[in-house]
């Protein structure tokens, strides 16, 4: 007897659509998927097109029922923020997947794609796939209105520095500038004495305060004004003052010290030069090359002021200068500095040349003067002295004259200055003609005080050409190295805005304006093999098209910048590549 052995596998059978009668797989509803398309709609009254309100000036989306949020694009957070748009439709459906559909940045559209599940008919669960346009509508936050209308702040800080010049302004300006510390204010107002900065908020007015105690020497007082309250809720609204006074003492001032704090500070001399104002006073006693730092604290505990303005410097002329080699010092003196020299000198004053009276002193300039050259002091011997520390003193220990620093050329010095600073944006009112020579003072200092300069940053001027050092008379100047190139912003063919952001020039590209072009980094990961003359000719024709290119127009600089560069020769170099053929954004990339 034999047994018949049935397959196990065994197809499903097939029954036919009730509507169009196509054979399909059983179902709850008996009824093929595009039939059940064809009469059930689960994105009905889900909302195909949804606008979103976006401020410009902060970048920031809206999000009912009043508050504005940070969002990039494509990110989870706009994506939240977009579901939540039409939550209400979407609770009546089970949502499993949503993502972004590519648009233009600048289209002011958002594609959201969403994939969605309902039960319909007896049992079944049909999925559908949609998408929801929504349209960025512009609109101006709360705070915005409050900003451009200029007439609205919750703080203000009001700087003030009781001097005659604004040396200490102009590089708190550029330490502001570099760390970004303006960018939370609503405007910048300056006036004879200082600068007020208003703010829309405490927080960031205290955040400023501590940023100046950091940066000067100065001390503040607080105020506070009420404007409105709410006595059920227990709410007030105060507008909040911050008064900052900066110490009265600036580069080049000369000043008398407290014999108390003089002898606190290692035995020095009473009277002293500022060679510099950072987050404290520098002193130095030009009769023994002592230095000292003077912070905030110690020089409100023991004040003291400039004997002279700088309007009262005078020219000298030297007639002998000697170096002190062998200086005695004191029990208990203080740091020497290391940077200067000191000397002995015979001076005369320019406007007495026709007299033979001559003035010797000590100073701290050995090491920068020559018989023959001019040099810009104070003359204390005729000049009338209101200071409480300086009548109690002994007349043979105030110097006749005290000198500051060596003087220049001063349009020799601005025509060949290919540097430059950026500024703060404020208002201005009841401006000073004598700004302009104020501000050419502060840009010579930052030439000849490389300390200063390290906390600026320093732009390189592409419309001044870079001159040869052929006929430098042995005035300071700012090298290349120290220099930053500005920043450009252009459009590619998309419309959209490229950025090259500032960097270090090199003696390579100094006859060069970089404009940096992000798609050179992107391209450098296919530049793997070959020459440095294969990669280089590579990227020439890759960035063909590409903007802000600048070409080299003398040929000679041409060759040099590519010898430089990719290290061949004058002849291979005229042999691999035409004239006026040299892409500044390709090389910048050889030399990165």
């Amino acid at each position: 007897m034999e047994y018949m052995t049935e397959s196990t596998d065994r197809n499903p059978g097939h029954i036919l659509c009730c509507e169009c009668g196509v054979p399909i797989s059983p179902n709850p509803a008996n009824i093929c998927v595009a039939c059940l398309r064809s009469k059930v709609d689960i994105s009905q009254g889900i909302p195909k097109q949804v606008s979103i309100s976006f401020c410009k000036q902060c970048q920031r989306y809206f999000q009912p029922p009043g508050t504005w949020i940070q969002c990039g694009l494509e990110s989870r957070e706009l994506l939240a923020l977009c579901l939540k748009k039409i939550k209400a439709p979407l609770s009546k459906v089970r949502l499993v997947d949503a993502g972004f559909v590519w648009t233009e940045p600048h289209s002011k559209r958002l594609k959201v794609k969403l994939t969605i599940q309902k039960e319909v008919m007896n049992g079944a669960i049909l999925q559908q796939v949609f998408v929801v346009d929504y349209v960025v509508q512009s609109q101006m936050c709360g705070d915005c209105h409050r900003v451009e209308a200029k007439d609205f702040w919750k703080a203000v800080i009001q700087v003030r520095q009781k001097t005659l010049h604004k040396k200490t302004f102009y590089y708190l300006e550029q330490l502001i500038l570099k760390y970004g510390m303006h960018q939370n204010t609503l405007r910048i107002k300056e006036i004879h004495d200082g600068l007020d900065f208003y703010y829309s908020s405490k927080q960031h007015a205290q955040k400023m305060v501590e940023f100046l105690q950091c940066t000067v020497p100065c001390r503040y007082k607080a105020s506070q004004r009420l404007i409105s309250q709410d006595i059920h809720s227990n709410t007030y609204n105060y507008k909040s003052t911050f008064s900052v006074e900066i110490v009265p003492i600036c580069k080049d001032n000369v000043v008398c010290l407290s014999p108390k704090l003089a002898q606190s500070l290692g035995n020095m001399n009473q009277i002293c030069v500022c060679i510099r104002v950072t987050s404290a006073i520098h002193l130095i006693d030009p009769n023994t090359l002592q230095v000292a730092d003077i912070d905030g604290s110690t020089f409100w505990s023991h004040p003291f002021n400039s004997l002279c303005h700088p309007k009262q410097l005078e020219e000298f002329i030297v007639m002998e200068c000697s170096i002190v080699r062998d200086l005695k010092r004191s029990a208990g003196a203080g740091m020497i500095s290391k940077k200067h020299t000191l000397g002995e000198v015979w001076v005369q004053k320019t406007s007495e040349m026709n007299t033979d009276k001559q003035y010797f002193c000590r100073t701290h300039l050995g090491h920068l003067l020559n018989p023959g050259d001019l040099v810009l002091g104070f003359d204390l011997a005729n000049c009338n002295l209101n200071d409480e520390h300086v009548n109690k003193m002994n007349s043979d220990r105030v110097p006749d004259v005290v000198l500051i620093k060596k003087s220049y050329d001063r349009t020799k010095r601005q025509r060949r200055r290919n540097w430059k600073l950026k500024e703060l944006a404020r208002e201005r009112e009841n401006m000073d003609t004598d700004d302009e020579r104020q501000y050419q003072d502060f840009l010579e200092d930052l030439e000849e005080d490389e300390a200063i300069r390290k906390n600026v940053n320093i732009y390189r001027d592409s419309t001044i050409p870079v001159e040869s050092d052929t006929d430098d008379e042995g005035a300071p100047r700012i090298s290349l190295a120290e220099m930053l190139e500005d920043l450009h912003i252009s459009q590619d063919a998309t419309g959209e805005e490229v950025q090259g952001y500032g960097r270090s020039c090199s003696e390579g590209t100094q006859s060069t304006e970089l404009h940096i072009n992000p798609g050179i980094r992107r391209r450098r990961k296919n530049l793997t093999g070959g020459t440095k003359e294969t990669r280089a000719t590579t990227e020439l024709q890759n960035t063909g098209a590409l903007s802000g290119e600048r070409f080299v127009e003398d040929r000679n600089l041409e060759l040099r910048v590519l010898s430089y560069c990719i290290g061949l020769t004058i002849s291979e170099s005229s042999q691999s590549l035409p004239h006026q053929c040299l892409c500044i954004p390709a090389f910048y990339y050889l030399m990165c």
